[in-house]
């Protein structure tokens, strides 16, 4: 009897409507799916493209970038364009001309910021030579620029691009139009070797008197420069006597055709008359002349002081002492 009366009971609970506590949620069914969760969604803003973009497009586009006004996106488009070059053999194969090429590079050689001209010197050591001594005469006036800018950190970084051409085009930077004495003019003023006189020394804002180690490293540089400029280009101690090997035929070269364009220009016989400053001194005996005439005063005034001073200074002014030893005594 008990047992009929309690299932009349729970068959009743199903038809009856459930009474709610004030302020209390109403219970969840039992199969209930919670769909308030919310997933990560992929937005294209621009659909996919079956023709993927070039390797010259992509170059290209990481040129223009060269302009941004974002220093870390001028480094990285500086990255990308060094490792395609990099893997580019000889460089033929650039979808730009070299010399646009450079007319893009060369005003980076005076950025405000120390990575994108560190990134600019690794592009520079990866072009090929042949293009680079082509080209000296477009980039030697950025170097210069920068070797007499207000700028510490740029003139420090103007003297490691001339090392590094130095080592890529050294005969044709110092025989170019101006590259002997513009440049040897700026590495006086750059380490203010401005009077021949000891007792006399200057001292501008664009020296580096207080920095021992840049001062070393530019006349380190100074001394490459000079060793290419005065070297001569004669035979070395190991080759065969030309005495012996051109008899009976000798001294034939001085009466055979010419190996450079316009070996009598230096007589100037239908030109205006030029200056050593602007001039092409193709030569050692006119790179040796302008040198013992204008600047040899100034760069052993400077070297007497330099040893003075010891150190990495004293080092770096033996080092320009052999140089200018070996080089003008030969």
């Amino acid at each position: 009897m008990g047992s009929s009366a309690k299932k009349k009971r729970e068959k009743k609970k199903d038809f009856q409507k459930q009474k709610l506590k004030v302020g209390k949620a109403r219970p969840k069914a039992d199969n209930h799916t919670d769909t308030s969760f919310r997933s990560k969604a992929i937005v294209l803003n621009q659909q996919l493209d079956v023709n993927a973009p070039t390797q010259a497009s992509v170059f290209l586009h990481q040129v223009s970038l060269l302009n941004s006004r974002a220093d870390t996106q001028r480094r990285d488009a500086l990255a990308y364009l060094t490792t395609y070059v990099a893997a580019t053999p000889g460089g033929k194969s650039l979808p730009i001309t070299m010399n646009n090429f450079l007319t893009s590079l060369c005003p980076l050689m005076l950025d405000g910021s120390a990575a994108v001209r560190t990134q600019l010197l690794k592009l520079f050591q990866t072009l090929p030579k042949e293009d680079v001594k082509d080209n000296v005469a477009k980039i030697l006036p950025y170097i210069r620029a920068g070797m007499t800018h207000l700028s510490k950190d740029i003139r420090v970084s103007s003297i490691e691009f001339l090392s590094c051409l130095i080592e890529l085009a050294g005969s044709e930077l110092v025989s170019c139009p101006g590259g002997w004495y513009q440049t040897l003019q700026c590495f006086t003023s750059i380490l203010d070797w401005k009077s021949s006189d000891p007792t006399k020394w200057s001292s501008g804002k664009a020296g580096f008197s207080a920095d021992a180690k840049s001062t070393a490293r530019i006349m380190q540089v100074l001394a490459l420069f000079l060793q290419q400029g005065l070297s001569g280009d004669g035979i070395s101690s190991s080759a065969p006597n030309p005495v012996a090997t051109d008899f009976p035929l000798w001294h034939t070269g001085w009466i055979m055709i010419p190996q450079k364009s316009n070996p009598y220009a230096y007589l100037n016989l239908f030109g205006v008359q030029q200056d050593d400053e602007k001039q092409t001194l193709d030569d050692r005996e006119d790179r040796l002349r302008v040198y013992n005439s204008h600047f040899q005063p100034l760069i052993v005034a400077g070297i007497e002081t330099a040893k003075k001073e010891g150190g990495e200074l004293g080092r770096a002014s033996g080092l320009l002492v052999k140089t200018l030893e070996r080089a003008v005594n030969k």
